[in-house]
């Protein structure tokens, strides 16, 4: 990626939706704008878990104000993330359906853990370089993440559904402070993040960091009032809740430094901090600069090179875990891969084109992952192992993707329908059942004279032909490339033969 590339990160969280914009600047992002509207999401999940129209539209109506600051910006530049009121919502689809056609790129739904890893990139990029380990918290509207590192890399990650919107909504209702919602929802909390103890307690870390809303928002009611900037001992907490008990109500809370947007807050936020320092034995934590979007900025920076790129990491680790064949896994690559670039006609520029291929390459490394389950349907036990799969880097849509690639790799495509409506994971999804079928007997294939071509239009057939005497050299691939035409006549991309 080159120097002066503007890079564009959005954060749809449960209480405020973020925009940061920076440019690349010899390895480093240097931001350029900075855009946030509390939206409050958050709020509008009903008891059914479905997201209101009035908390979809809210969140609507801000992603067209960041759309037009957005355009002119291509797609490798943007991404937009969403977090927990987005990973509960069921009608999740409909609010991301509605938002890409209105923002013009694609929400990427993202899991705790890569949340939790995105933030401690983010956290870490703006900290000075250091060996001390590093202990970074989080706390969002409806989870809170906890990450344990050092230097640049993530280590422990955790995500835990506590978060200071739903605490508020359920321990101070009525925006009434009294000392047992304090107790209760401190204590609530404490149960929520008990299992973290072992992991993050005591001796795990050298030192502790806040990043983002609540930690932010009262790190500066404390230096407002005289003390360090930037920095959170317990007893700071203590007198910001006496404070909070002192108003008694949102209505009357008054302290220099606390934000608006902070009051409808900022009780369940305080009270899950407290149940942090408690239950970690934390003495002073230390307000850090980075979050969740410049974490997503530099992963942005890192995707464009595939060696530098965590999503291939994640991929190698899942292929060594499930013990997958490295040597048919290059061979189906190598061969898929050749295919998918021949059915390229210039709709896609290079880079996509690059960028698919590589996602090409990490299903044919893991589309045998299924077989340490059962060798039978082994191809649905390992779409539902990525569907399930903590896998750094990756979003949900992502993972789901390269879930219907394993899927769809072998057997009838009826059960890849509504997928196959999408021409590029169509192109991709044939590529991949041809290798296969052309690798069936483990080594490497002959495919001199091979070549599949495609035509123009949306019911245009693809073509595969051979050169003169390739079926009978090798008969049972052209049999199973028989079949192969026959499954694809009923879809909307029939293959046809030529020379068979």
């Amino acid at each position: 990626m080159q120097n002066g590339t503007l890079l564009a990160a959005l954060d749809l969280g449960s209480n405020s939706f973020r925009l940061e914009i920076g440019r690349l600047d010899h390895g480093q992002i240097r931001r350029t704008e900075y855009l946030k509207e509390v939206v409050r999401q958050g709020n509008g999940l009903d008891e059914s878990r479905n997201l209101s129209e009035d908390a979809m539209q809210r969140g609507l109506d801000c992603l067209a104000r960041f759309a037009e600051r957005l355009a002119g910006f291509q797609k490798h530049q943007v991404r937009a993330v969403a977090t927990q009121t987005l990973r509960e919502a069921r009608n999740r689809d409909e609010f991301l359906r509605r938002g890409h056609a209105i923002l013009g790129f694609p929400i990427d739904v993202i899991p705790g853990r890569e949340e939790a890893r995105l933030i401690y990139q983010g956290v870490s990029r703006l900290l000075p370089q250091s060996d001390e380990r590093r202990l970074v918290v989080d706390i969002g509207g409806r989870s809170t993440e906890m990450i344990l590192g050092q230097g640049f890399e993530a280590r422990v990650m955790e995500s835990f559904r506590v978060g200071s919107v739903a605490w508020s909504m359920r321990y101070f209702p009525k925006g009434e402070f009294t000392a047992d919602a304090f107790r209760m929802a401190q204590i609530a909390a404490e149960a929520v993040l008990d299992e973290s103890l072992a992991a993050y307690g005591p001796g795990h870390w050298d030192q502790a960091y806040g990043a983002s809303g609540t930690v932010g928002a009262v790190a500066d009611m404390l230096a407002a009032a005289g003390g360090p900037p930037g920095l959170i001992p317990r007893a700071g907490l203590e007198w910001l809740r006496e404070r909070l008990l002192k108003a008694r109500t949102v209505d009357r809370l008054q302290i220099d430094g606390m934000k608006d947007d902070r009051k409808l807050v900022i009780g369940g936020g305080l009270s899950v901090l407290l149940a942090i320092f408690d239950l970690l034995g934390i003495s002073e934590m230390h307000a850090a600069d980075g979050a969740l979007r410049h974490g997503v900025l530099y992963d942005l920076m890192e995707r464009d090179g595939a060696d530098s790129d965590v999503r291939s990491a994640s991929v190698r680790r899942l292929a060594r875990k499930f013990d997958t064949d490295p040597a048919q896994a290059r061979r189906v690559g190598a061969v898929a891969n050749a295919f998918f670039a021949q059915l390229q006609t210039g709709e896609h520029p290079a880079e996509e084109v690059d960028r698919m291929q590589r996602k090409l390459s990490w299903a044919a490394q893991l589309h045998e992952i299924g077989f340490l389950i059962s060798h039978s349907s082994y191809h649905r036990h390992g779409a539902y192992v990525l569907d399930n799969a903590d896998a750094p880097g990756f979003a949900m849509p992502e993972l789901h993707r390269l879930s219907q690639l394993v899927l769809g790799h072998r057997g009838k495509l009826k059960k890849l329908d509504a997928d196959l409506a999408d021409p590029a994971l169509a192109q991709q999804l044939l590529a991949l059942r041809l290798a296969v079928i052309l690798c069936h007997a483990r080594r490497d294939p002959d495919i001199d004279g091979l070549t599949l071509s495609s035509g123009r239009g949306r019911q245009a057939a693809r073509t595969l032909a051979c050169r003169a005497g390739w079926v009978e050299a090798f008969p049972q691939s052209a049999h199973l490339l028989r079949e192969e035409a026959q499954a694809w006549s009923k879809t909307p991309w029939p293959l046809t033969l030529s020379g068979f």
